[in-house]
């Protein structure tokens, strides 16, 4: 019978105060449940991945090689849907047969239902994920309203199915953030030191979200966000796990590393001309970086509440209450 674990390393890891995680002291670690478990079309690749794992353990340059490619899957898998949303969008630009009868932006929207629901239906995607991927779908449509209706950017085509001229589609846009968060989180094992209270989280989202509608109106707290966030998470690092070793980086940095990888497909959407902002004659203004910035800090706020933070330490307890592999 095939169980859903597999072997960090015959190498323990120990945390390092000044660099973060590295390998030290060849003892045997007890097996942990691997990330791929928790998606029911991954099992039945965990066994054959294990043994990868072991052998390319064996050399220093394989097991470097085996973590690279490692990161980059996790990743791809991470991104699966946001991936696929921006395929589409590109493959409908070029393809997409003008005066159809059924509009671009109702085919993606469409998609974007279909690849939700098949998701769902062949276990690449947990319903924890798709809450995350609904509430910021919601979240997101409302600001879109808002934000089109006051003119900061256009969606160019006529579509069905939208609210108050925002085709439905652009509300997936936004939930791929959410559910790229949501999948990194499990895949990599987050972990964090010095991560402030969620209450105080949850405030710091409210008043970004309020702060993109306000701003229109009356003085843009932008800077005091930017400041607020520095405050609260300057502290945080973030531990990863690729394979056996957990490394770290500052949240924000984190976060901020995001942010260019969302301006880059934001620039995809804008040459595609899925929508437009006012007056742009090339790259979307790298001072978008920071608006998304702020963004993410709603998103992570969302995804906490299916995935509490937890300290390295209370990971590390979890891992040895694990049962041995069978």
């Amino acid at each position: 019978m095939l169980s859903p674990v597999c072997f960090r390393s015959r190498f323990r890891f120990r945390i390092d105060p000044a660099f973060g995680a590295t390998l030290h002291d060849p003892k045997p670690i007890r097996p942990t449940a691997s990330a791929a478990a928790q998606w029911a079309s991954l099992v039945p690749f965990i066994a054959g991945e294990a043994r990868l794992a072991r052998w390319a353990a064996l050399r220093p340059a394989t097991a470097f090689a085996y973590e690279f490619i490692r990161f980059g899957v996790k990743q791809a898998w991470a991104c699966l849907f946001g991936g696929m949303m921006v395929a589409l969008i590109v493959a409908t630009y070029l393809w997409y047969p003008r005066g159809a009868v059924l509009a671009r932006y109702d085919f993606l929207f469409l998609m974007a239902l279909a690849i939700q629901a098949g998701m769902l239906f062949f276990k690449l995607e947990t319903f924890d994920e798709a809450k995350v991927i609904f509430i910021y779908h919601v979240v997101g449509t409302l600001m879109e309203v808002f934000k089109t209706g006051i003119g900061s950017w256009t969606y160019p085509e006529a579509s069905i199915f939208h609210i108050a001229g925002v085709p439905l589609f652009s509300g997936f846009m936004y939930a791929s953030i959410g559910s790229y968060i949501a999948r990194s989180w499990r895949l990599f094992d987050f972990c964090f030191t010095h991560h402030p209270p969620l209450w105080s989280v949850y405030l710091l989202a409210l008043a970004v979200y309020a702060n993109f509608y306000a701003h229109h109106y009356m003085t843009d707290l932008r800077l005091v966000l930017f400041a607020a966030a520095a405050v609260l998470f300057g502290r945080t690092w973030i531990h990863y796990r690729i394979h056996y070793t957990y490394r770290r980086m500052p949240l924000l940095l984190g976060l901020f590393l995001v942010a260019v990888f969302i301006w880059i497909a934001e620039n995809i959407g804008t040459a595609t001309r899925t929508w437009l902002y006012p007056h742009q004659l090339g790259l979307v203004s790298p001072g978008k970086l920071g608006a998304w910035f702020l963004l993410l800090l709603i998103s992570y706020a969302l995804v906490t509440i299916v995935n509490r933070p937890q300290t390295l330490e209370q990971r590390e307890l979890k891992a040895k209450l694990q049962p041995a592999s069978v």
